[in-house]
C-alpha cells in the first residue's frame, strides 16, 4: 500500500516517557508506529503548566510543528568543561506559537516546551533518522538552563 492513513486521536498510542527528561508533566502520543514510518519518528507532545524538556541534543535533525498554545525553544552552546559537567551559554530564544514550524539541526543543544504556566502547549515532533539502519538518539542533561549542565540522564 502506498498510502497509510490513521487518526491521530483514535489509533495512536500513548508513549511511555522518562519523566526525568522533563521539568513537569508531559504526555506523548506516538504517530510513527501507526503509519509504519521507517524514515522518522513522529510524536504529538503535550506540555502542561510550564513544563519543558531538559537540555538535550539529537544525532539527527528534528522538526517541530506547534499545534496549541505558546511555547519557547532555547539553544545553547557548550563552554568550558567543569568538574561535574560543562558550562553552557544561551545562544537563542525563539517564541513558538500556533502554526509555527521549526527546524533544529542535529547536534544542537536545546530545550523546548510551554511558556504558559496555565495552559497546555503542544507540538508535533518529527525526528529524522540520520542514515539508513541507524538509530535516532537523544542525549539528555541536567541543567540550570543558564550556565551549567551536568552528566547524562538515563
Amino acid at each position: 500500500m502506498s498510502v497509510k492513513k490513521a487518526n491521530l486521536f483514535s489509533k495512536s498510542k500513548i508513549r511511555k516517557i522518562n519523566p526525568n527528561w522533563f521539568t513537569g508533566k508531559v504526555h506523548m502520543i506516538e504517530i510513527s508506529d501507526v503509519i509504519n514510518s521507517k524514515e522518522q519518528h513522529i510524536y504529538h507532545v503535550y506540555f502542561e503548566n510550564g513544563a519543558k524538556t531538559k537540555l538535550h541534543a539529537h544525532n539527527g535533525n528534528q522538526i517541530l510543528i506547534v499545534t496549541k498554545g505558546n511555547g519557547a525553544l532555547e539553544t545553547f552552546s557548550k563552554k568550558e568543561h567543569k568538574k561535574n559537567g560543562f558550562g553552557i551559554k544561551r545562544t537563542q530564544k525563539v517564541s513558538l506559537n500556533l502554526g509555527d514550524v521549526v527546524y533544529i539541526k542535529k547536534g544542537t543543544l536545546h530545550t523546548h516546551g510551554s511558556a504558559d504556566k496555565k495552559n497546555i502547549f503542544s507540538h508535533i515532533a518529527i525526528n529524522i533518522i540520520p542514515t539508513k539502519n541507524k538509530e535516532y538518539k537523544t542525549t539528555w542533561h541536567e541543567s540550570d538552563f543558564k550556565t551549567l549542565a551536568s552528566g547524562i540522564i538515563k
